[in-house]
């Protein structure tokens, strides 16, 4: 800052002015208006005005370098705004960038780069590319014009985004692989435990091609489908994905994408914790090698008979830490409700031994019970007003309760169709209420087991998360490098997200902090800095404490965001 004097016919004005540069063009500001020479020279009991803003100023300058000087901002109620000219960014996509960093991803643009001819910064493109997926999901035509609301503006063209999709979609084992690696400095990976699952996305179109193909779409809509097989490790930290295409046996999709873990990773250790649909006999003997190791979940309904008898026996139970032998039918359900009891036994099937541990949960026979009750009085509902309009439904939909005869409750061949509630399939449901099975090759202790398979919801809430918060489907591209590249991306943004979660200690849920960094907008003060306009709170509190620097002050000034721009990317 310096001093400035505007002479005219009858005075001589004393300013405080700064250079500032605006549109990359280098200018001039007033900071502050300090008087005529005459009202000075009167209000400073003849002390020399110029020498007393000389000081003045040197002290400025000084509290700027402090950053302790207060900032005046004229304004006036008769000035128009600028016209075409943007006052508000978002710097919530500033902790999302420390965590891009400290994973490394720019360094792995770096060596894309190098690997591959193209003048575009693919580290600006894939960085916007993640923070608007987490922030403003959207289109990737929308995410170029929306990551202009970022402090920092892009510096690419919409052409250069599709060009780095195909690029992306070509070094997706790379930047997986490498990601993994780079993980390991910022937090220990716990790998020694991995699941696996596997969804589906949607299309808006009907016609099949590439990867688009026509299968069992899990929205039950009538489009095609990619199917997204996805690896997580123990901490709930996404590893690995594979796409499919949408005609493919889910079973088929393990293999492949586990023996590229099994390479790329270099893990060769782990136990692997799947759903029944995906445990195939073929998959459970593939982890049976190696040191690797299996737990899947098993359908009681699907045992064989004696099996199924010794499942559902009341006797036999056990409590973990507790030697005693229960009678499940016998237990005081007030008391054991929140307890699971379990039973094991070693099977052979088709040449493999596995541990078959069956699991009984009042609290689970309650909530299930409870689903039951909802889905009986929807059935009643819908045979009460127009059953006519029951068609065939899934297994799982309260339509299934619904049985329709030609047989009055008489005996007697009726005119119509006769509907009603189908009480024996209820029975029959009725009896598997609380029970719960899984296989495993293991001999570790089954409360261990039990554990660790309950955690697999954190697998589905990441597709959860993919499907809702960050818009994942419909998918609009139609070329399958570009469908890679764009999972790849959000593959991405999982991953930087699940880490802003570990760093926040779970203390927030997922809509909390999407909405929260969403909200953490700021109006630009030219020359001086950026002004928060969102709302200071417990969450941005977390947020400054866990990530080493604030941005919450009345104003960030240039100097301070230069800190924070280099902080979030060291």
């Amino acid at each position: 800052m310096r001093l400035k004097v505007s002479k005219s016919k009858n005075a001589a004005s004393l300013y405080v002015i700064k250079d500032i540069v605006v549109d990359g063009k280098r200018t001039s500001k007033i900071v502050e208006k300090l008087g005529t020479y005459d009202e000075l020279l009167e209000k400073l009991n003849g002390q020399d005005p110029f020498e007393w803003a000389k000081q003045y100023i040197e002290e400025l300058n000084k509290k700027e370098e402090e950053n302790k000087r207060a900032v005046l901002i004229p304004y006036h109620p008769t000035k128009f705004i600028e016209k075409d000219s943007q006052r508000c960014f978002n710097g919530g996509y500033l902790f999302l960038q420390q965590i891009y960093h400290q994973l490394g991803m720019h360094e792995i643009c770096k060596k894309i780069t190098e690997k591959h001819s193209f003048s575009y910064n693919l580290d600006s493109i894939l960085s916007r590319l993640i923070y608007a997926r987490i922030i403003y999901p959207a289109s990737k035509l929308a995410t170029h014009q929306l990551s202009k609301n970022f402090i920092e503006q892009p510096d690419f063209e919409l052409q250069h985004v599709y060009r780095a999709l195909d690029i992306i979609a070509k070094e997706t084992d790379l930047i997986q692989s490498q990601l993994y690696k780079n993980s390991l400095k910022v937090s220990k990976r716990n790998s020694g435990v991995l699941y696996y699952d596997l969804t589906n996305y949607f299309f808006e179109i009907e016609q099949e091609s590439g990867l688009r193909q026509y299968g069992h779409s899990k929205e039950h809509r009538p489009n095609p489908i990619v199917q997204m097989g996805l690896f997580m490790d123990g901490d709930g930290i996404p590893l690995a994905f594979g796409i499919n295409p949408g005609n493919t046996n889910e079973q088929v999709t393990l293999k492949p994408l586990e023996r590229k873990i099994l390479k790329d990773f270099q893990l060769s250790k782990f136990v692997l914790c799947t759903d029944g649909g995906l445990a195939s006999l073929e998959n459970r003997r593939f982890n049976d090698l190696a040191g690797r190791a299996f737990i899947t979940t098993q359908s009681i309904k699907k045992l064989k008979d004696h099996l199924k008898r010794w499942a559902l026996d009341p006797e036999g139970w056990r409590l973990s830490g507790d030697n005693r032998i229960y009678n499940i039918s016998e237990l005081d359900e007030e008391r054991y409700f929140s307890h699971t009891f379990y039973k094991e036994r070693w099977i052979k099937e088709n040449g493999l031994e596995q541990r078959l541990i069956v699991t009984y949960s009042i609290r689970y026979k309650d909530y299930q019970n409870k689903i039951r009750e909802r889905q009986i009085n929807r059935a009643l509902q819908a045979v009460n007003t127009n059953p006519y309009k029951i068609k065939k439904t899934n297994p799982n939909d309260y339509k299934r309760l619904i049985k329709k005869t030609n047989i009055t409750t008489e005996g007697e061949v009726a005119d119509k169709e006769v509907f009603s509630i189908d009480q024996d399939l209820i029975a029959r449901e009725a009896q598997y209420d609380g029970f719960y099975a899984v296989c495993t090759n293991l001999e570790d202790d089954a409360s261990q087991i039990i554990r660790i398979n309950h955690r697999r919801w954190e697998i589905e809430e990441c597709f959860r998360i993919m499907k809702n918060e960050f818009k994942t489907r419909p998918v609009y591209l139609s070329r399958d490098d570009r469908i890679v590249a764009h999972f790849t991306t959000c593959f991405l943004a999982l991953v930087v997200y699940r880490f802003l979660e570990k760093k926040l200690e779970n203390r927030f849920t997922t809509s909390e902090i999407i909405q929260g960094l969403r909200d953490m907008n700021f109006f630009e003060v030219r020359g001086e800095g950026y002004v928060p306009t969102y709302t200071r709170n417990d969450f941005t509190d977390a947020l400054h404490d866990a990530f080493g620097f604030r941005t919450d002050y009345q104003i960030v000034t240039l100097r301070h965001l230069k800190k924070i721009l280099k902080k979030t990317k060291s």
